[in-house]
């Protein structure tokens, strides 16, 4: 079943051209397919563990194994098995599956048969999800476990809708629907009847054909489904070995949803092509014990796990002795010091360095054992990272990489290892062509450039420019060693009464370094002054001297408690500081609950939706231009 949508159109002449000149500039392996990089991969690697999937603490602990000669052997017959089913070359299927291992496996073998792997967000409330697989019209899908299926069901048939025609079970067993174990057994059955099939399968692919269907986050408006070529994603893969160079010896432990580009890119393919095995995380609530255990070298996390391991340090600085406190800043400062120094290319001075050793000794050391203490290669993406928290971590000797990347356009900027610059995203990928519009737009020329928004034509011509570039919607800079910074959204920009103009995403990075406030929204367009809304970090909020007994009271209670209103207001007033007049918070709001994914305010990637918190909360922003301002 071919299905109708914008990979039918020719890519613009300028993307094709610059995907053949990227070729010919970096060494990409000789792979014509997603598949035959895992091949190349299980020829090289054999019986090395790839993967690790944690059993689960009911079934014993431990981990189930796959060698690199597993992964292939189980996706080739997930594939063989999906084509016995009468899966159509260019036929999307659906996955809806936490991060884990027979994703993995499931994910290589839709893309082996030839067909489109098109992951759905299971942070989704369940009819988004439902809506979500009904606008891919696929006849097959993948689904975790039972009572998740059972949950989709009554979700779609609340739709008036039926499941799709082909459901296959990915763990465990349910009468009536189809195991994995059983797709699996199909696929050998056809490879009996048939020994050449699966090589006539990938005879039939081409660089262009598409693999995998993202869907947006939905940050700005409603989630798309965007398309991107096996050519594509090879592009962004054959450029990890030169700015992510991952080896066999390394581990990665993931976490992320596999929906989003930047787990599927950095933690799964890009692992997949350089022979590093990954661990998967049971569960977030596990997460930071699995770190201490599994002691990853490489670990991918947006900045909301950094944030909280910040945080973390805090409260319990403020528990330790004035001394332990002392000894904590100067080393801090001691080591900011420091990496200035890296960062600007300078030696350190012959003094700093036996101070440093002492440092991270007593200091630095113990933080980075939180994380299991080996990680030498800490990617941050998914979400902008501020300053201060790079900063801070460059300090203890763990520089946070940021990187850049869209669900249209890969993986398109990534910091220097050696050298990270604190709040760039780094430096164009190589291949990678970057430019600003005349109103201060990135705009993108890449060999990892998608196909289109899948059936929405007008959505494509929309972002994309008539010399062929990719439209990002972010608001750039850019300094004289070539290293980007990303100020805002172009639909977030905030437009106040008098004509100023103001990022807010700038300014709510400021407040990742105020412990007690847990999420930021700034408001003002085409109004007087700027407000915001905020959210508590319950944690530190309750440890504050005279909250005592506000223990067991509500939330709505705790947020108006005295020692959490002075606590907010000294916040904000810190970061005014940083602002210039017109970018100042004049009044705000602490809401007495956080964003979440259920009432639509959140992206599966923890993203602020503006609009739809704005709208939930419109009563409180029309309060807050009521009367007069009340910081100055």
């Amino acid at each position: 079943m071919s299905h109708p949508g914008p990979d039918a159109q020719p890519l613009p002449t300028a993307v094709v051209d610059w995907r053949n000149s990227f070729i010919g500039k970096i060494r990409a392996m000789a792979a014509r397919t997603v598949f035959t990089v895992l091949e190349q991969s299980a020829k090289q690697y054999g019986d090395a563990i790839a993967l690790y999937q944690p059993n689960g603490s009911k079934a014993g602990g431990g981990h189930r194994t796959f060698s690199w000669n597993e992964w292939l052997r189980t996706s080739r017959e997930i594939a063989l098995g999906l084509r016995a089913l009468e899966l159509s070359k260019g036929e999307i299927v659906c996955i809806l599956c936490e991060t884990r291992a027979e994703f993995y496996l499931v994910d290589l073998g839709i893309m082996g048969a030839s067909g489109i792997a098109g992951a759905l967000y299971t942070a989704y409330p369940m009819p988004d999800l439902a809506k979500s697989w009904q606008g891919t019209g696929a006849r097959f899908l993948f689904v975790e476990d039972a009572k998740t299926l059972g949950e989709l069901r009554q979700a779609v048939e609340a739709l008036g809708d039926v499941m799709p025609q082909h459901v296959i079970l990915m763990t465990g067993e349910q009468q009536g629907t189809l195991s994995l174990a059983a797709l699996q057994q199909l696929g050998r059955e056809a490879l009996e009847r048939d020994s050449s099939l699966f090589t006539r399968i990938q005879e039939e692919l081409t660089p262009e054909d598409d693999a995998i269907l993202y869907l947006t986050s939905g940050a700005t408006g409603e989630p798309k489904m965007g398309l991107s070529s096996h050519a594509a994603v090879l592009a962004n893969l054959d450029m990890g070995p030169i700015v992510l160079p991952m080896q066999p010896e390394d581990s990665m432990l993931v976490f992320l949803p596999s929906a989003h580009i930047a787990q599927r890119i950095v933690s799964e393919l890009v692992p997949m092509r350089m022979g590093t095995p990954v661990w998967f995380s049971e569960s977030l609530a596990r997460l930071p014990s699995e770190l201490k255990s599994i002691r990853p070298t490489v670990f991918l996390a947006p900045p909301r796990v950094w944030e909280k391991m910040y945080t973390t340090v805090l409260s319990e600085l403020k528990k330790r002795p004035a001394l332990a406190k002392k000894i904590f800043d100067g080393a801090l400062g001691l080591g900011a010091e420091a990496a200035k120094r890296r960062q600007a290319g300078k030696p350190l001075p012959g003094w700093m360095k036996p101070m440093l050793k002492v440092a991270d000794k007593l200091v630095f050391s113990k933080v980075r054992e939180r994380l299991g203490g080996r990680i030498r290669v800490a990617p941050c993406g998914a979400a902008p990272l501020g300053k201060d928290l790079a900063e801070f971590f460059a300090a203890i000797g763990m520089p946070l990489i940021e990187g850049y990347g869209l669900t249209e356009a890969g993986i398109v900027c990534f910091n220097p290892l050696g050298v990270p610059r604190p709040g760039s995203v780094g430096k164009a990928l190589p291949g990678v062509k970057l430019r600003l519009a005349d109103d201060g737009e990135l705009q993108v020329l890449t060999p990892c450039i998608f196909k289109g928004y899948y059936r929405d034509e007008a959505a494509t011509k929309s972002v994309m420019t008539a010399d062929g570039w990719f439209a990002t919607g972010d608001i750039a800079e850019v300094d004289d060693d070539g290293f980007w910074y990303i100020t805002g959204r172009k639909k977030e920009l905030i437009v106040s009464s008098n004509g100023k103009k103001i990022y807010p995403s700038r300014i709510e990075n400021l407040f990742k370094m105020e412990p007690v406030v847990n999420q930021v929204l700034l408001v003002g367009d085409k109004k007087p002054y700027v407000t915001a809304l905020l959210t508590l970090n319950i944690a530190q909020a309750q440890s504050l001297d005279g909250m005592m007994r506000f223990a067991e009271r509500p939330m709505a209670e705790v947020v108006e408690a005295e020692p959490v209103a002075k606590a907010v207001r000294s916040a904000v007033t810190r970061v005014n500081k940083q602002l210039a007049d017109f970018e100042r918070i004049r009044r705000f709001k602490v809401l007495d609950r956080e964003w979440s994914i259920e009432h639509g305010e959140l992206t599966p990637t923890m993203k602020i939706r503006r609009s739809r918190v704005l709208e939930n909360h419109k009563a409180l922003v029309s309060e807050l231009y009521l009367g007069r301002e009340d910081i100055g």
